[in-house]
C-alpha cells in the first residue's frame, strides 16, 4: 500500500479542518469518502473534495470498499460505537478525542475490540509537541528525582456564548456529556496521566454554567493525591481571559516549568530529601543550576503529525503516537473530577463507573436544555486547537 484511503465521518469543525489539512499536507493519504447526515455539510464537503464519494450513512461508507481507514470527528457519544464498527468491518480507525463520554462505555468498546488486527489510534495531538516530548523524557529518565508536587493552570481555553450556541449538542449532558473537561482538556488530561500516572484519589470543585448560559462545567479546580505522597493541582476554565498555560513539576532534584513554549529547569545539586536531613543550617537550600532546556525545532504540528504518523503506521509499521486503548486514562481523570464535583466528595481510583453513569443519566433526564442537539453550524474556530 502506497496511500491510505481515508473516510472522514463528521464534516463539522474538526472534520472540515482536518480533511483539508490532510488533502494539502500529507501525500500518503487520499480522502476518498466523506460521511455526514447533514445535507448542507455534505454539499460543502463535495466542494472541498470533489473526487471523494459522499455518504449520509456511516454503515454504507464502511462497506463501500472505497476506504482503508476512518477518521472519526463526530460528537463524543458516537466515538466508541463508530470506532468498533470500523474495526469490525476490517478498517483502521483514528478517533478524535475523547475516546467517549464515560469510562464504562469506552471499556466495553475496548473489550469488544480485542483481537482486531487493524490499527486503532487516538487524536492526542499534544503528545508529539517537542516540549511535551522533552518533559516526558526528563521525567522518565529521573532527572527530576522523585516527583513531589505537580500543578497545571490551563485557563486559556476562553470561549464565548456564541461558541456554545454554535451546535445543539454543545455544552449539554445529553449531547456532549460535559464541558471543559470533556471538550477542551482531554489533551491536557491525557498528558497529565502520560507524565505522572493516575492518582489514587481526587477532590474537584466544579462550576456548572459559572460563566456561560450552559448546564455543564466551565470552571474546575482539582486537587489530587498519589500513592507515593505526591500531590497535584489541575485548574481549568473557559471563562477566563487572557488566561494562563503553566505546567510546574517539583521533584527532589529540582523544579521544571513549561510556559510559553519554553522549559526552564532549576536543578538541585543535592536532592532535597537528602539535603534537609544532613544540612547543618536551618534555612539553607541546596545549591542549584539554572538550566534552559533546548527543544527540537521540527515536529509538533499537532493534527498534521498525528495523521502522518497514523498513515506511516499503516504503510510502514511505524509506532503509533497514541494507541486507542490509552484514551481511557485521560477520560478516567475527567470522569473522576466530575464525579467528585457532583457528589461534593473525594472520588477514588478505580472509578465507580456505574455510579458515574447513573448520575450522568440523572443529569440528562433532569436537563432543562431546549436546544436541538442535531442542530449545528460550522463555526469559525480558526483560533482554536480543539473543538
Amino acid at each position: 500500500m502506497e496511500k491510505v484511503r481515508y473516510g472522514v465521518v463528521g464534516y463539522g469543525n474538526m472534520g472540515t479542518s482536518d480533511s483539508c489539512l490532510v488533502r494539502d499536507k500529507i501525500k500518503e493519504i487520499v480522502i476518498t469518502a466523506i460521511c455526514d447526515t447533514n445535507p448542507e455539510r455534505l454539499k460543502k464537503a463535495k466542494e472541498d473534495h470533489p473526487e471523494a464519494k459522499m455518504f449520509d450513512s456511516y454503515d454504507e461508507m464502511l462497506k463501500s470498499g472505497e476506504i482503508d481507514a476512518v477518521y472519526i470527528a463526530t460528537p463524543h457519544y458516537d466515538h466508541p460505537e463508530m470506532t468498533l464498527k470500523a474495526l469490525d468491518t476490517g478498517l483502521h480507525a483514528l478517533c478524535e478525542k475523547p475516546a467517549g463520554v464515560y469510562t464504562r462505555q469506552v471499556r466495553e468498546m475496548y473489550e469488544a475490540a480485542k483481537g482486531h488486527e487493524k490499527l486503532f489510534a487516538m487524536m492526542f495531538n499534544q503528545r508529539p509537541h517537542p516540549a511535551h516530548q522533552k518533559v516526558k523524557d526528563l521525567i522518565d529518565k529521573g532527572e527530576l528525582g522523585t516527583l513531589r508536587r505537580m500543578s497545571w493552570i490551563i485557563t486559556d481555553w476562553y470561549r464565548t456564548q456564541n461558541y456554545y450556541n454554535s451546535g445543539g449538542w454543545r455544552a449539554t449532558w445529553e449531547g456532549e456529556g460535559g464541558g471543559v473537561l470533556i471538550n477542551q482538556c482531554p489533551h491536557q488530561l491525557d498528558l497529565w496521566q502520560w507524565f505522572f500516572g493516575m492518582p489514587k484519589r481526587v477532590r474537584a470543585f466544579c462550576g456548572f454554567g459559572k460563566f456561560h448560559d450552559i448546564e455543564v462545567e466551565d470552571d474546575v479546580t482539582t486537587y489530587m493525591e498519589y500513592e507515593n505522597g505526591a500531590t497535584g493541582v489541575f485548574i481549568t476554565t473557559t471563562g477566563e481571559a487572557p488566561g494562563t498555560n503553566r505546567l510546574e513539576i517539583c521533584g527532589t532534584r529540582g523544579k521544571l516549568v513549561l510556559e510559553g513554549g519554553k522549559i526552564t529547569f532549576t536543578r538541585n545539586e543535592e536532592p532535597t530529601d537528602e539535603h534537609l536531613k544532613t544540612c547543618k543550617g536551618g534555612f539553607d537550600k541546596p545549591d542549584v543550576w539554572n538550566i534552559d532546556i533546548p527543544l527540537k525545532s521540527e515536529g509538533g504540528f499537532g493534527h498534521q503529525e498525528v495523521h502522518q504518523n497514523f498513515a506511516n503506521a499503516i504503510i510502514k509499521d511505524e509506532k503509533l503516537i497514541a494507541l486507542g486503548e490509552e484514551g481511557i486514562n485521560g477520560l478516567t481523570l475527567g470522569n473522576l473530577m466530575l464525579l467528585s464535583g457532583w457528589t461534593d466528595d473525594w472520588a477514588e481510583t478505580p472509578i465507580d463507573e456505574n455510579k458515574f453513569y447513573e448520575i450522568l443519566q440523572e443529569k440528562i433526564k433532569n436537563s432543562t436544555n431546549t436546544k436541538d442537539k442535531n442542530a449545528s453550524v460550522v463555526a469559525d474556530l480558526s483560533n482554536s486547537s480543539t473543538v
